[in-house]
């Protein structure tokens, strides 16, 4: 799957529903901003890797960045995973997958011999509206470890 996004080059802007009745709007947002694409919530990888951003969430804030979590699952769905995980950012809801689709995360997945289309697990990393490094079909494990780390060097 080819990502449709290029690093040092501009975001590609849309705007979604998110958790606590919030609109987020990617051109009004205008400092540093991870955002991850997941495929379902409370699924096992997803689960994980929503909790490690959400531990790690203080020194992404420290480091002057926002996190934000992308799937297609429903608002009711987004609000269960917060409060079952004490989520502390924002999940938006993408039913439409008109950001999936923008970003290239949308494709061909296969698991256990099926081929489908779904989310490739994904993360973008943004700054003032440039995306300064693209992660494509993540390995869960570690990863938000490594996506603070990149964060954090680049001042």
């Amino acid at each position: 799957m080819k990502m449709k996004v290029k690093e040092n080059k501009k975001a590609p802007i849309f705007k979604l529903s998110g958790t606590k009745n919030t609109k987020f709007d990617l051109k009004k947002f205008k400092g540093k901003l991870v955002i991850y694409f997941y495929p379902k919530d409370d699924t096992p990888g997803c689960t994980i890797e929503t909790k490690d951003f959400s531990k790690l969430y203080k020194k992404f804030k420290k480091a002057k960045c926002e996190v934000v979590g992308i799937s297609k699952d429903s608002i009711e769905s987004h609000e269960k995973f917060k409060k079952k995980y004490k989520v502390p950012f924002e999940l938006l809801s993408d039913p439409d997958l008109k950001s999936q689709k923008k970003y290239g995360v949308w494709g061909k997945k296969s698991f256990m011999g099926k081929k489908f289309l779904g989310t490739i697990r994904s993360t973008v990393f943004i700054d003032k509206g440039k995306i300064k490094k693209i992660w494509s079909n993540v390995r869960v494990k570690d990863h938000a470890k490594e996506v603070l780390k990149f964060v954090s060097s680049n001042k």
